[in-house]
């Protein structure tokens, strides 16, 4: 086992995904599935928070396999009919932007399932990386073929020249989470970022309007 899981270059991954499972019990698989490669490689895990839908699977997964829980939830989303409970360590923020915030600066890298939501929070971080903000990879866990049409967007992005081939390369996919995770620590980035990396960091992807401190 140890031979076939060496030791990550992750510590922890934040995973993207939606607050339902699907129709089919392919995608409730999937989370599960991804939940017992990040237990195998020692990974703790970062998601919304929560344990409705594909969230929960993953979260409590995880949680039993002895990793760390951290989950990232906007007060709003907090009442027990929404998110329902919650394993592990909880933080509260204020609103949306501040979860999405948090989560990208306590996550290494970056997985996606299938979600509505989660479509908004992938673009982000991939938009992000284009940028130069940060550097992690951004992994599309492409069940059964859910995100064909996404990808085949992208790559429409490209012919038309809207998105760099570099640039395009930022999306690491994969049909298996084994698959994807071993994609994922072979990354290396191939696009010219927008901005260095550190002519963002004089001001913290946090500090959004009404958390400065007023004069």
């Amino acid at each position: 086992m140890e031979g076939e899981y060496p030791t990550s270059k992750f510590k922890r991954l934040c995973v993207f995904c939606g607050s339902n499972s699907g129709n089919r019990e392919v995608f409730s698989d999937a989370a599960i599935e991804l939940g017992n490669e990040l237990v195998k490689r020692n990974i703790d895990l970062v998601y919304g928070g929560g344990s409705v839908g594909l969230m929960g699977l993953i979260s409590q997964r995880v949680y039993d396999g002895g990793c760390h829980v951290l989950g990232i939830i906007p007060k709003a989303l907090m009442p027990l009919e929404i998110s329902g409970e919650t394993v592990g360590e909880v933080r509260i923020v204020s609103d949306m932007h501040e979860r999405k915030a948090a989560m990208s600066q306590e996550a290494d890298a970056f997985v996606a399932l299938p979600g509505y939501g989660t479509m908004e929070e992938l673009l982000e971080m991939i938009t992000w990386a284009q940028l130069g903000i940060h550097k992690k990879p951004v992994g599309l866990l492409n069940v059964d073929g859910y995100y064909n049409s996404l990808l085949a967007l992208f790559d429409n992005g490209v012919k038309e020249g809207f998105i760099k081939p570099g640039a395009r390369n930022i999306v690491v996919s994969a049909p298996s989470a084994k698959e994807l995770m071993m994609k994922m620590e072979q990354y290396t980035p191939s696009h010219e970022h927008v901005a260095p990396h550190e002519s963002w960091e004089m001001k913290q992807l946090g500090n959004y309007p009404g958390q400065e401190n007023s004069e």
